[in-house]
């Protein structure tokens, strides 16, 4: 069959193009196969990474057809499988597939579809991603660990730096200051790790502001793109939930969101939303600068008649308490284990 690629070519700091050519391709040949055929027979100078070839390294990451995937994973039949799924219409058998290729997003373009990854890597080293040496009792020899321990580290561990998550998060997109959601889902891996002594002070660097977990905005794109099922998001989660497990209301606005949105909808079924506001960014009448932000939304809402005089509960208000509590007293029950 024949594959009409769409590559999205760039110069560093100049404007994109889209140049295309036309590959004759079987359904089980790699999105890779098929540009280092276009490299080798059509076009030397088009510039991208590869190296196992067999989603070990993590180095052909790209966006095909809109989503950042590995190259070498990723083949022409899939990609076809999924153009038809998401077409409404049905396509006649001669049809030309078109696939697109561009270069991960988030990251500077040095090459058509190789990227500066320096910002991927140095918010990487911001979480410390190492087990520290400080935590070795006995110098000369290993680090130990029971097949236990070691299977907390086996999700995490098969991050292999493709850079997927990073290209699709929105919160990278808005937030220069947010280290990404591969850097914390090897922060994770180092909480879960028994051998190191830092859990307390790597969970307080990761609770900095918007800077660590609490920048993620929850959009799911890391554990829809990650190739080896590493589900950065969770991860982060779990992280929010040792952080959650030691600190009061009082600490930030960011703990006291998550902390009240639960209280809430424990009490209600659904969110007061005249207690949230007061609660979260009042800090329950503490803070002032903080309620007066609230004021012009609040006298908005007056004028539309938008504003809740009253809360009336949900319907099924006592099943959500008691599904609340299950899952604490399950997190309970799994955190003594």
């Amino acid at each position: 069959m024949q594959v009409l690629f769409k590559v999205i070519r760039q110069q560093q700091n100049s404007s994109t193009v889209v140049q295309t050519y036309l590959v004759d391709a079987e359904p089980g040949n790699t999105i890779l196969d098929c540009l280092n055929q276009i490299k080798w027979e059509q076009d030397g100078t088009l510039a991208f990474r590869k190296n196992c070839r067999n989603t070990i390294c993590g180095s052909c990451a790209m966006r095909i057809n809109g989503r950042s995937a590995l190259a070498c994973k990723e083949n022409v039949g899939s990609e076809i499988a999924l153009l038809k799924q998401s077409s409404t219409q049905e396509t006649p058998e001669n049809t030309i597939v078109e696939i697109t290729v561009a270069p991960l997003g988030n990251m500077p373009v040095i090459k058509d579809l190789v990227v500066d990854m320096n910002g991927f890597w140095n918010n990487l080293e911001a979480v410390s991603p190492y087990v520290s040496t400080a935590g070795r009792q006995v110098p000369e020899r290993e680090f130990l660990q029971t097949p236990e321990q070691r299977s907390l580290l086996d999700q995490t561990g098969n991050c292999i730096m493709c850079g997927a998550c990073y290209s699709e998060c929105n919160a990278v997109e808005v937030n220069s200051d947010f280290v990404g959601p591969h850097a914390l889902a090897k922060a994770y891996r180092m909480v879960a790790d028994e051998r190191d002594p830092n859990t307390e002070s790597r969970l307080e660097n990761y609770n900095e502001s918007t800077k660590g977990v609490w920048g993620c905005t929850r959009c799911y794109y890391c554990n829809a793109v990650c190739p080896m099922d590493v589900a950065p998001l969770d991860q982060i989660t779990k992280i929010k939930q040792e952080i959650l497990d030691r600190k009061n209301k009082q600490e930030s606005r960011s703990i006291r969101h998550r902390k009240v949105l639960v209280e809430l909808v424990q009490t209600g079924g659904w969110i007061d939303e005249r207690q949230f506001g007061l609660q979260v960014v009042g800090n329950y009448f503490r803070d002032l600068k903080g309620l007066l932000s609230l004021a012009p939304l609040g006298l908005r809402m007056i004028a539309k008649g938008k504003f809740p005089l009253s809360f009336e509960p949900s319907q099924g208000t006592q099943q959500v308490r008691s599904l609340i509590n299950a899952v604490r007293e399950t997190q309970g029950e799994t955190i003594k284990n």
